[in-house]
Parts: C-alpha cells; sequence; structure tokens
C-alpha cells in the first residue's frame, strides 16, 4: 500500500511528465496520442515507472522508441527541484489495459448471449 507521500508524488509526477509530452506535441510521436495512465513509485521516491496508453496501439513500439528519457526526466527535475531531494529514475511502460477492454467488448459483440425464456 502506498504512503500518502508517494500518492502525492506520483499525481504530481503524472501531471508533469504529461504536460512535458503534450508540449513535445505529436509530431514528436508520429502523429500519436500519449496519455499518462499512472505513475508507480517506489518507497524512497529513486524509481517511477510511467504507464502510457498510445493511440493508435498499432504505433506503440515506434513511439516508446522515440521517447527521450532522459530530456523527460531533466525536465521533470526542473519541476520538482524544491520538493524532491533526488528526481526519480523513470522508466516508460505500456499501459495495455484499454486494448483489454476494447477486446472483451469485441468479443461481447461477436458472441451476443440469447436470454432464457
Amino acid at each position: 500500500m502506498p504512503t500518502t507521500r508517494q500518492q502525492k508524488v506520483s499525481k504530481q509526477l503524472q501531471k508533469d511528465i504529461a504536460e512535458i509530452i503534450q508540449r513535445q506535441g505529436m509530431q514528436a510521436y508520429d502523429g500519436a496520442l500519449i496519455t499518462v495512465m499512472g505513475v508507480d513509485i517506489n518507497p524512497d521516491l529513486s524509481f517511477a515507472k510511467v504507464f502510457l496508453s498510445i493511440f493508435p496501439s498499432s504505433k506503440a513500439d515506434s513511439v516508446m522508441s522515440l521517447i527521450n528519457t532522459k530530456l523527460i526526466r531533466t525536465e521533470v527535475g526542473k519541476r520538482v527541484k524544491n520538493q524532491l531531494r533526488i528526481v526519480p529514475e523513470i522508466t516508460f511502460t505500456i499501459d495495455t489495459s484499454l486494448d483489454y477492454v476494447d477486446n472483451i467488448e469485441r468479443l461481447l459483440k461477436q458472441n451476443p448471449t440469447k436470454s432464457e425464456e
């Protein structure tokens, strides 16, 4: 269970990273739409795992290769320099929860259940 401090730092990092990515624009990421779905941070606040949703999902691999982790960490450091003693190491991973939901919806539409009479 994350502490209150972890939750606050996580939400702030999510907001800051989303703003940084948005400022860079869709052109920087091959025209894909990137959403920061969440951030998990370890108890000592030194490591953050950022979950990204990428639309269209077919561009996910190419977009992940375009993300400049060092540049984003530097920008985050400028924003949180007065709140955090160290800037966390950042890794990005693809959040596939939306793809999972789409797949479930597609399967439900394919096999509608008939109600019993």
